[in-house]
């Protein structure tokens, strides 16, 4: 292969890793959904902890296990930043919240 080549298949993995990051981010709205309902936290580290020894435990290289942690650590980063939209206070149509949950805590 030349490194036309290897640039479509990068391609085409980015569209495959959008999908399945779009899936994952959805899933998470959900989640967030759930716990909100469920007056439960945000932040979970030993779920966080789960994630990062499932991805661990599959990897096969090349990519080093810290920097494949580093890349999930963002990614939590983002799927908890999801959540917190979701259990954040909502606005009523004279700006004061609705909810009694602190937004500035972080779990």
């Amino acid at each position: 292969m030349d490194i036309s080549d290897w640039r479509k298949k990068i391609d085409d993995l980015d569209r495959q890793l959008v999908k399945l990051l779009s899936q994952r981010a959805q899933a998470a709205h959900e989640i967030g959904k759930l716990k909100r309902d469920a007056g439960m936290p945000i932040y979970e580290p030993d779920r966080e902890q789960t994630v990062f020894s499932n991805v661990r435990s599959v990897n096969q290289g090349p990519l080093p296990d810290r920097d494949l942690l580093r890349i999930y650590e963002r990614v939590m980063d983002i799927m908890r930043q999801i959540q917190q939209e979701e259990i954040a206070p909502h606005r009523t149509r004279d700006g004061s919240s609705d909810t009694e949950l602190d937004t500035d805590v972080n779990d």
